[in-house]
């Protein structure tokens, strides 16, 4: 159910600290993430070949990270290099190093072939190496489906009802049929909410202008990866921001969102909201993320419950509406690319 030839978040930067190890499970793989000497990220099994004792829970010495049950001693490529009490190793003591890499203020592993882990398939965050934006690096851990988080984001709709005080506030939102366009790994979708009566809640206190408003979400998501890349802002209505024309007092911003997954029943979720104005208005900054941070929340408590409904009807179909065309086409890109991976696995293991 995972695509595994490809680049996933591992973490943020600044998760992993120097000096510190830092573990998380990732497609059901639970890895350790740690720095060498020159802050270059390392991705290690999580998992001694000893006893299976977690390398997390062990120590660092120098660029290598020492098993604290019998002292079993690995480098940053996973090769066993000490075994205490013996002047060579044992055989069979090796374990897996994943392809690793730093870009964008995130730090990718990839779990598949490591044969075709090329970094410069690495999805564009540009926005987050950009001193034109300013936003918050952020992290929620969900107990839900990777898939359900998904659909989430490729269904707008539900701001009208589930983030009604937070980031929705109108019921033309829900009403708004937006344009879905399905490409080979990819669905885009625009959604355009004109003359609204006033700024979305999530924006009230922080106003750059008053009166009616012309409102937008342009995304992509990418299946590889599961990247999440969206324009949206709020514009003083017939200024011109459907055609490109940005009043000086328009709003506008970038959300980042990445969806790892920790198993089939877990999720990571890496996100950010940059903002364009107010650069050097720290409050600002972190005021716009917590309140973007209380409607994450909203969608973890709902998908989450799903998630509950769903365990306990494995076998029960979900019904579809209207609501559903780009959640259907994010659902079809996504079977596709995973029934070709199969196909490239099952060939790799025969040829």
């Amino acid at each position: 159910m995972f695509l595994r030839n490809c680049w996933y978040v591992a973490a943020w930067d600044n998760e992993i600290a120097k000096n510190t190890l830092l573990a998380r499970k990732l497609l059901g793989q639970r890895v350790v993430l740690y720095r060498t000497s020159d802050g270059g990220p390392v991705a290690l099994e999580d998992r001694c070949s000893h006893r299976f004792a977690p390398l997390s829970v062990g120590r660092l010495e120098k660029d290598c990270v020492r098993c604290m049950y019998h002292g079993l001693l690995f480098n940053s490529q996973g090769k066993c290099v000490e075994e205490p009490g013996r002047k060579h190793v044992s055989k069979n003591t090796d374990i897996t190093s994943f392809p690793v890499a730093e870009k964008w203020h995130f730090v990718w592993v990839w779990l598949g072939d490591p044969e075709l882990a090329d970094e410069t398939l690495i999805p564009d965050c540009t926005y987050q190496d950009d001193p034109n934006w300013k936003y918050v690096p952020r992290y929620r851990h969900f107990a839900a489906d990777y898939r359900l988080i998904l659909d989430n984001l490729l269904d707008f709709s539900h701001l009208t009802f589930v983030h009604e005080k937070t980031l929705g506030g109108s019921d033309n939102i829900a009403a708004t049929k937006p344009k879905v366009e399905a490409q080979e790994k990819r669905v885009r979708i625009t959604r355009w909410y004109l003359n609204e009566p006033e700024l979305a809640p999530y924006l009230k206190g922080h106003e750059t202008f008053t009166g009616p408003v012309d409102r937008w979400n342009i995304y992509n998501l990418d299946i590889v990866g599961n990247i999440f890349n969206m324009d949206s802002g709020s514009a003083p209505a017939d200024t011109g921001a459907p055609e490109g024309n940005f009043a000086p007092e328009s709003m506008l911003f970038h959300a980042t969102q990445v969806v790892t997954p920790e198993d089939e029943n877990n999720s990571h979720f890496f996100w950010s909201y940059a903002h364009n104005f107010n650069l050097k208005d720290e409050v600002f900054t972190q005021a716009i993320s917590d309140r973007i941070a209380e409607g994450f929340e909203e969608d973890k408590t709902m998908i989450e419950a799903q998630q509950t409904i769903v365990r306990e009807n494995p076998d029960l179909p979900m019904t579809y509406i209207h609501f559903d065309n780009g959640l259907t086409q994010g659902r079809k890109i996504l079977t596709k690319a995973l029934n070709a991976e199969a196909a490239y696995f099952k060939t790799s293991q025969t040829g």
